[in-house]
């Protein structure tokens, strides 16, 4: 029986990129001060939707603060959830792949907050 060269030559090529993968930073951990200095530092598009994302239960008791039932704030998380797809290709449709500005900033972010969560008397961009 030969010896298998190329299997063993491709499961060790395989386990080496899953070794270096996990040494990699997460590319998904995107802090405040990473939206700082937006001219020096542009950041992606997707880490700004990401960011807008992840404010869906703050945006939902906002919006159900004068509900009367509690449940308001947990149908309103699931709508949103639902929801998050569809907002995400909005939003990049929509913007650049690098924003570059406090002004696309902000636009992404209140454009993907208002396809999430509709609220009456909030600003549209």
């Amino acid at each position: 029986m030969k010896f298998p060269i190329v299997t063993v030559t491709l499961v060790m090529a395989a386990l080496g990129y899953v070794f270096w993968n996990q040494t990699q930073p997460d590319a998904a951990d995107v802090g405040a001060a990473d939206f700082a200095n937006l001219e020096a530092n542009p950041v992606d598009r997707s880490a700004v939707v990401d960011l807008a994302i992840s404010r869906i239960s703050d945006l939902c008791e906002e919006a159900t603060a004068n509900a009367d039932s509690s449940e308001a704030q947990e149908e309103c998380v699931s709508q949103a959830e639902s929801r998050t797809s569809s907002c995400r290709r909005l939003a990049y449709d929509q913007f650049p792949d690098k924003v570059r500005s406090d002004a696309v900033f902000r636009d992404i972010t209140i454009t993907t907050m208002n396809c999430l969560v509709r609220q009456t008397g909030i600003v549209q961009p």
